[in-house]
């Protein structure tokens, strides 16, 4: 029997139409609020619900209708003292700063993590549910579910950045024997 895995990136934030970096504390945009409102109940079968502890994640599970239960290694990449600033304004403060961290995914000059530290510890929490069989549902972020990709695909860290994953995404995997392999990546319509 396979292990079937669902990570779902939370739904747009006021923060992400004003492109800045993201803190725990975000709140959905009303908008995108209202079209995932749609959903609930859709993806609610699923034998174990798990959440990001920030705000966005949990907000929308909540819509989502969904009782998830809070994992720490769900969250959001720490963007440091970025946090709530645009990447303008901290490329034009921090130019170098800037460069390192666009181009090599082992550099965290805000203080915070590193994509490649993101992607171990999104390998490990894989890995916990490598075990467990029937189907896992994640509300999660883009940067989790980025990650996720790379760990499934086993692409270097490096392709990190080379992944665009919206809000609102649902990536789905299949494993066994420790293994997982991408089975889709799209919208909710995709859920199924």
């Amino acid at each position: 029997m396979t292990s079937q895995l669902r990570l779902l990136a939370h739904a747009a934030t006021v923060g992400m139409r004003t492109a800045v970096f993201p803190g725990d504390d975000e709140t959905l945009d009303p908008r995108a609020a209202a079209e995932l409102a749609g959903w609930c109940g859709k993806l609610a079968y699923s034998d174990r619900q798990w959440v990001s502890p920030a705000s966005p994640a949990r907000q929308t599970a909540a819509v989502l209708g969904l009782s998830a239960q809070v994992e720490p290694a769900l969250a959001e990449c720490d963007f440091g003292r970025w946090r709530g600033q645009s990447l303008q304004s901290v490329q034009a403060r921090e130019p170098h700063a800037a460069a390192q961290w666009m181009l090599d995914p082992a550099k965290a000059p805000h203080g915070g993590e590193s994509f490649e530290s993101v992607i171990g510890r999104v390998r490990r929490w894989m890995e916990d549910q490598s075990s467990a069989r029937g189907i896992t549902l994640a509300i999660t972020h883009a940067s989790v579910v980025r990650a996720a990709v790379i760990v499934a695909i086993e692409a270097e860290p490096s392709s990190f950045r080379r992944i665009d994953i919206a809000p609102g995404t649902l990536l789905r995997l299949s494993g066994h024997a420790g293994r997982w392999n991408l089975v889709g990546l799209g919208g909710l319509e995709n859920a199924a």
